[in-house]
């Protein structure tokens, strides 16, 4: 079974995030990593293929730093990499995302398709359900558990007092949450194995979208302004004389709370 995992090099998520000058997320200016929810995704196809001989492809679309958390990938355990770079790629809204990477997976064909829940540079969390859409497949979104059985996918996902069982046949795609397992570090001898490993690169044009086309495409989301948060006020000190509990009631009815 060919599973593939999309992943995504986002800005560290302790680095301070700025917009440039054109409103877009500066990424060259802070240290980048493997998006911590992909993190479980690839941990979930690593058990899964420890359990029946899968084969591991890990997809990104990105510029050429990407490699990067391609490579993190592949020192966990996974078998390959594939990475979409193009020009006409920057500043792509997750319509484009969605649409190119839906282009790249069915070249290279799959029957399970693994992602994060969200990713922290945006957590919209819309591109995988706008992959599915694109490919025609099965969606099972924030899975907490995951089952493969007799060409069928079986998840869990969390709701209040307990879970629901959601099931489809495959091929489908899967987004995962925190809660499904324990990402593994990489060993020593993975991440020297990761740095020999090819990585193949694809344009547009091998995946048979027109670059030219793409580009002159206006975005179909884009941020038109911006501002800092506030700084968060200091709070208020109740001092207990006997009446705090009546205080602090009157806090919560004067702001709708209760």
């Amino acid at each position: 079974m060919n599973i593939v995992v999309l992943v995504k090099q986002v800005p560290d998520t302790a680095a301070e995030k700025k917009l440039g000058a054109n409103l877009r997320l500066d990424r060259a200016s802070v240290a980048r990593v493997l998006n911590p929810f992909d993190e479980y995704a690839v941990e979930e196809a690593i058990r899964l293929k420890e359990k029946g001989g899968h084969t591991i492809t890990v997809l990104s679309m990105g510029p050429d730093t990407a490699k990067e958390a391609l490579r993190t990938a592949i020192a966990m355990g996974a078998d390959k990499a594939v990475q979409i770079t193009d020009p006409a790629l920057a500043g792509a809204d997750l319509w484009t995302t969605s649409f190119v990477l839906s282009k790249a997976l069915a070249k290279l064909g799959f029957d399970l398709i693994l992602t994060g829940m969200a990713t922290t540079d945006a957590g919209n969390g819309i591109v995988p359900g706008a992959v599915a859409e694109s490919l025609g497949v099965p969606f099972l979104s924030f899975a907490g558990k995951l089952d493969l059985e007799g060409g069928q996918v079986a998840i869990r996902r969390a709701r209040e007092g307990g879970y629901d069982v959601v099931a489809a046949g495959l091929p489908a795609l899967v987004s995962v949450t925190k809660a499904i397992n324990e990402p593994r570090y990489p060993t020593m001898r993975g991440i020297m194995q990761s740095k020999k490993a090819q990585i193949a690169v694809w344009a547009l044009s091998d995946i048979g979208v027109d670059a030219g086309a793409l580009a002159t495409k206006a975005p179909k989301t884009a941020v038109l302004s911006f501002s800092q948060r506030e700084a968060r006020k200091g709070g208020k000190v109740i001092k207990d004389d006997g009446n705090a509990a009546a205080i602090i009631a009157d806090f919560l009815q004067e702001h709708k709370i209760i």
